[in-house]
């Protein structure tokens, strides 16, 4: 299985899935970023300082500004937390599959809207699905990693790069190609945006919307295979 270090990683933990959904990452981030004025619809720890640097200098109106994302994110999380719930879990069967497809249709949705528009009608949906995407896919084969950031990404490479070299720990070193292959994605998934920003505006959320249903199908192919979609319980 690409990227795989055993046949028994599930779809939602695995390395190729983990790559597609960092790269939809990275992408948002830059999507909103160049489109709407600054805000970081993922990265909501930016957001926080750049708030911070505007209570600061006493502009408030554009602190409060950076406030709708960071409530929409929380939203995000209750929602990915529900979806889990046992009597939820009950009526939507397949809730990774369900973020998946929530996940496109607002970014989808987010294509269509014109630049007259106020920045919030993109950046609170986008920072909506970003905590659904980031609450729900944890888990990168055996060690916790995020789909929406990468600092905490590029810690685990590195300590797995030092335990490799140092300690000559062969599965560090596979840990080390799964976390750097992570960052490459978010890495790549930033290029994509910025590139397709600049020739399409803001018609490029849809490249996001290709990579998610790409991310959508690896289910649908790994269960054809037989391949298992998800630990129980789900983290």
């Amino acid at each position: 299985m690409t990227g795989d270090p055993r046949p028994s990683v599930v779809t939602a933990e695995s390395v190729r899935l983990g790559v597609l959904l960092a790269a939809v990452g990275g992408f948002l981030d830059v999507y909103t970023f160049l489109t709407r004025d600054g805000v970081f619809a993922n990265a909501q720890t930016a957001n926080v300082i750049l708030a911070g640097i505007d209570m600061a200098e006493g502009h408030w109106r554009a602190a409060l500004g950076y406030l709708p994302p960071l409530v929409a994110f929380v939203g995000g999380v209750f929602v990915a937390e529900l979806l889990v719930r046992p009597g939820v879990a009950r009526i939507v069967r397949r809730p990774v599959r369900a973020v998946l497809v929530i996940e496109i249709l607002v970014v989808a949705a987010v294509g269509f809207v014109p630049l007259t528009v106020p920045n919030a009608f993109v950046t609170i949906p986008i920072s909506f699905v970003a905590a659904l995407q980031v609450t729900t896919f944890r888990v990168l084969v055996d060690q916790a990693f995020s789909t929406t950031m990468t600092t905490g990404n590029l810690r685990s490479f590195s300590q797995a790069t030092f335990q490799r070299i140092v300690n000559g720990d062969r599965p560090a070193g596979r840990r080390a190609i799964n976390f750097g292959s992570v960052i490459a994605g978010f890495l790549g998934g930033a290029i994509l945006g910025a590139v397709t920003v600049d020739a399409i505006d803001i018609r490029a959320a849809w490249v996001a919307v290709v990579l998610l249903i790409a991310a959508l199908t690896l289910f649908v192919i790994d269960e054809w295979r037989g391949v298992p979609r998800v630990r129980h319980p789900q983290p």
